[in-house]
């Protein structure tokens, strides 16, 4: 479940109102088949969005594109950024399972809490995407007045660099520790579901 990681894109001399960082989020499936769970289980790693990063299929995947608008202005002195824009553009693909024929209860069970494990893992991503925008976001306009407005291009790139790089190995240590907990947190899961179902809260 790696991110897919866009350049991100810088577009000068446009001035904008100041706003937050925004996301615009879409959904994509692919379908999945089978009866038992290792059939799906071999579905999800065949049919699965292939992640260029770890040259391997995947579950779920979100491709993500980061925007920035950045407006400059000569000043007294030097050249400033007015304003700055940082938008994510994100792209969640999930699996959907198309049951054929009768499958037994347990697997049922078992794969609503997958495939709404996987959904929460790449809305998670969406999400530290967001903060880094953000984070970004703020940076830029905080960049300062510099000489010319090509020397605040060039720090405005430095300064994008180095949070879209902390982005970066914040969706990957992400990824690891959801790796590593994967396991207890599935039935931990299967536990509240198979009490919520027991208390006739949800059907099974």
């Amino acid at each position: 479940m790696k991110q897919l990681f866009l350049a991100a894109l810088l577009a000068g001399g446009i001035c904008l109102p100041v706003q937050a960082a925004t996301v615009s989020k879409s959904y994509s499936y692919f379908t999945i088949t089978g009866k038992t769970l290792d059939e799906i289980e071999q579905q999800l790693m065949t049919r699965g969005p292939e992640v260029k990063s770890t040259g391997g299929r995947h579950p779920g995947a979100t491709q993500m594109e980061f925007t920035s608008r950045i407006g400059y202005a000569e000043v007294k002195g030097g050249c400033a950024i007015v304003s700055a824009q940082v938008t994510v553009k994100a792209k969640v693909i999930l699996p959907r399972w198309r049951q054929n024929g009768k499958t037994a209860q347990d697997v049922k069970l078992i794969w609503n809490t997958l495939s709404s494990d996987i959904k929460r893992h790449e809305e998670s991503h969406v999400v530290i995407a967001k903060n880094h925008a953000r984070e970004l976001e703020q940076a830029l306009k905080a960049v300062g007045k510099q000489k010319t407005c090509e020397l605040a291009a060039a720090k405005a790139k430095a300064t994008s660099d180095r949070i879209l790089g902390a982005h970066d190995r914040a969706q990957e240590e992400f990824d690891r520790i959801e790796g590593i907990n994967f396991e207890s947190r599935i039935i931990r899961l299967l536990r509240y579901r198979l009490e919520r179902i027991d208390a006739g809260k949800i059907k099974g």
